[in-house]
C-alpha cells in the first residue's frame, strides 16, 4: 500500500482496519449451472470468488470482468453486483460471502482495491478455502475463531497481492472531521492541546467530541496523543543519539512523566527500549 502517510499515521490505520468485525455468511465450492445469473443492487455483503475452472462474467458497478482460472475476485459490499454464465463451460469456484464492518462502514468503503489478483499458489489457496468451508460447517466451540482467522488471512493475502490499494480517508463527514483532528494532533505533539481546541476543529461539543473520537479511534484523545508521542519516541530512541531527557523536552514533557507514559504505552522504560537497538 503506497501512501504519503507518516509512520504514526500508518500505524494508526493498520490498527484501525484490523478492528473490522468479520462475519462469514456462506462458504462453499460450486460448479455453477448454466442458469447461474443474477443482479444485486447495492449488495449488502462482500463476495470472494476464487475461480478454478470455466468461464463467465462478473460485474461490479458499471465494469464487467471475465475472470480466468487462478484469479481471486473481491466484489465489495455496497456495490451493484451481477454475475452470469457465457457458455456451457461454467465456473467451478470457491466462494465466500462475508461482512467486514468498522463501525457503520464497510471495510472496503475505507480500503479501495483493484477487483482481482492472480494467485501464485492455487493449490495452497484451494486448501485454505477447504479449511474455511470445513470450519464453517463445524459445530466445534472453536469453529468461529478459526473461520474468522482464515478470512482475515484471505483478506490480508488479497491486500498484499493487490496492485492498487489506497485508503479512502474521506468516506464520511465524520472521517473528514476526525482526519483534520488527527493531523492537528500529529503536528502538535509538543504542545498541551486541549479537548476544547480539538472539538472546535471537528465542530463538535467537547462532550460529544470525546465519545466520537473514542468510537473512531478506540482511544481517548489523551491516550491517542500519548500513543503518537510514544511511537515518535521509539523512533528517536532507535535512530538518534538524543538522550531521554532531550526526547522528553521535545514533547514538552517532564522527564518523569515522559518515562512513565512511555512505559505505560510500550511496556519498557525508555533506556531499556533503546537497549533493543541492534548493535
Amino acid at each position: 500500500m503506497k501512501s504519503d502517510m507518516n509512520a504514526s499515521q500508518r500505524t494508526f490505520w493498520k490498527k484501525y482496519m484490523a478492528k473490522a468485525r468479520i462475519d462469514v455468511d456462506y462458504a462453499a465450492y460450486t460448479k455453477v449451472t448454466r442458469s447461474w445469473n443474477d443482479e444485486i443492487p447495492a449488495c449488502p455483503v462482500n463476495r470472494l470468488y476464487f475461480i478454478m475452472e470455466g468461464e463467465g462474467f462478473l460485474k461490479i458497478g458499471n465494469q464487467t470482468y471475465y475472470p480466468r482460472p487462478g484469479e481471486l475476485y473481491l466484489l465489495p459490499a455496497g456495490s451493484d453486483q451481477a454475475y452470469g454464465t457465457i457458455s456451457e463451460d461454467t465456473f467451478g469456484k470457491y466462494w465466500c460471502h462475508f461482512t467486514a464492518k468498522i463501525g457503520d462502514l464497510d471495510l472496503f468503503q475505507i480500503l479501495h482495491t483493484s477487483p482481482s489478483i492472480v494467485v501464485k499458489d492455487t493449490l495452497a489457496l484451494g486448501q485454505t478455502f477447504e479449511k474455511l468451508i470445513a470450519h464453517r460447517r463445524s459445530d466445534a466451540l472453536s469453529a468461529e475463531f478459526r473461520v474468522t482467522g482464515i478470512l482475515h488471512e484471505l483478506i490480508a493475502d488479497f491486500i498484499d497481492g493487490n496492485a492498487a490499494v489506497k485508503l479512502n480517508l474521506a468516506t464520511t463527514p465524520t472521517h473528514e472531521k476526525m482526519n483534520v483532528v488527527l493531523r492537528y494532533m500529529e503536528q502538535h505533539m509538543a504542545d498541551q492541546v486541549s479537548i476544547e481546541t480539538l472539538a472546535q476543529l471537528a465542530h463538535y461539543h467537547p462532550n460529544y467530541f470525546i465519545n466520537a473520537f473514542k468510537q473512531f479511534t478506540g482511544y481517548s484523545p489523551i491516550q491517542y496523543m500519548n500513543h503518537l508521542r510514544s511511537e515518535k519516541a521509539k523512533d528517536l530512541l532507535l535512530t538518534t543519539e538524543m538522550n531521554v531527557s532531550q526526547i522528553a523536552d521535545s514533547f514538552g514533557m517532564e522527564l518523569s512523566y515522559f518515562s512513565r507514559m512511555f512505559k505505560e504505552q510500550t511496556g519498557f522504560k525508555p533506556t531499556a527500549f533503546r537497549d533493543l537497538r541492534p548493535r
